[in-house]
């Protein structure tokens, strides 16, 4: 059983200037989201950060959140949280596997996540894992963001622009321009 075993975990990284943190939770449970979320505060907080937490309506949504957050804001790094307890259907699966892909996917574009989305067969182990003041589920998923926060940071800082970015609140449609003399 994994609450039985010793793992190490990296000493807590340290930052010479602000963090900010968005914490993306589905509280679909939200006595396990709840929790979740404690622990994740209380990760930021430990390292002088500031977080902002808001709430979607499943874990399918939380990458999405993360990726409009990440186009349209300043957040230094993401911690996505929420709980996903097999059923009787597939479901279980595509919820799983694609907020996972997406956060995974997310992170190679550059965005410091941390994965805090609980996949569990029933409810007792999404207890365990996450009460904050036991395996910390919550807290882990800040850990993970923040250090990837540092190592970005250490080796340069973001690169704003990667990507497709629009400008301000124009949108603009692939064959169309403005300039009268670009089709």
């Amino acid at each position: 059983m994994a609450s039985n075993e010793t793992h190490h975990t990296l000493d807590r990284p340290s930052f010479d200037k602000p963090v900010k943190v968005l914490i993306v939770v589905a509280p679909y449970y939200k006595d396990i989201a709840d929790q979740l979320v404690a622990g994740a505060e209380a990760e930021i907080e430990a390292v002088g950060g500031w977080h902002e937490t808001i709430e979607v309506p499943g874990a399918l949504e939380v990458p999405s959140a993360i990726g409009i957050a990440g186009r349209l804001s300043n957040f230094d790094a993401y911690v996505a949280l929420g709980c996903v307890i097999r059923g009787e259907t597939t479901h279980y699966e595509t919820v799983c596997n694609d907020s996972s892909r997406a956060l995974t996917l997310l992170g190679l574009q550059g965005l410091c996540i941390g994965n805090g989305i609980l996949t569990v067969e029933n409810y007792e182990q999404a207890r365990v894992r996450a009460e904050a003041k036991g395996q910390n589920k919550g807290g882990g998923a800040a850990a993970a963001a923040l250090h990837l926060l540092a190592l970005e940071r250490k080796w340069g800082g973001s690169r704003k622009g990667v990507g497709f970015v629009p400008f301000g609140d124009e949108i603009q449609i692939a064959g169309t321009s403005k300039d009268p003399g670009i089709a």
